[in-house]
């Protein structure tokens, strides 16, 4: 008799509001502080997941990331993991642009990349691996802390959505979004 299949949970945050994002600069790979709103909201973050059951909090390798996953959760027994897979879109030449530059490029960088740097196609070829492992991993929850590009790809790779029209809707807050990925082997 095969094994019952479960389920597992992805709940996916923005990081914290860091420099750039209150300078209105794109950061991409640049690796920016938060500000002290973020820091501030890094803390109610961690208050509002606090009773999740997270297994282990994922987080790009980039500072505003991995310091929102500290500040929410690093008092905590859970797990927190660096992952540079997780990354936002590498903008190159656009690095640090105003985020209107980087908005007007968008929809073509879904698959020719930004000058000198990456399309969201090859993000999603990067963050692909780190499904595969997770999903191998047993786990039934948990939290990825990420940026817009990582979102692009969770709603590609695990909605189906077309790249063009995850990249096309407009991101606007809010506390989390959960992804529930069936056929897992039950533990």
């Amino acid at each position: 008799m095969d094994a019952p299949e479960a389920s597992l949970e992805i709940i996916f945050e923005t990081h914290s509001t860091s420099l750039d994002n209150e300078a209105g600069l794109a950061s991409g790979h640049f690796d920016v502080d938060l500000s002290a709103r973020g820091e501030r909201q890094a803390v109610a973050l961690g208050t509002r997941r606090r009773n999740d059951a997270i297994d282990v909090v994922y987080t790009s390798d980039l500072r505003r990331a991995w310091r929102t996953a500290e500040i929410a959760f690093g008092t905590t027994a859970v797990r927190i993991v660096r992952d540079q897979r997780l990354r936002e879109c590498d903008y190159g030449e656009l690095t640090r642009a105003p985020i209107a530059e980087i908005a007007a490029f968008r929809e073509r960088a879904v698959s020719k990349p930004f000058p000198g740097g990456e399309s969201y196609a090859q993000v999603v070829a990067r963050i692909t691996p780190w499904f595969a492992e997770i999903r191998s991993r047993h786990a039934r929850r948990v939290l990825v802390i990420g940026h817009r590009a990582t979102q692009y790809a969770l709603e590609h790779l695990l909605l189906g959505i077309p790249l063009i029209e995850a990249v096309r809707r407009p991101l606007s807050w809010q506390p989390g979004w959960i992804y529930v990925v069936s056929g897992m082997p039950e533990r």
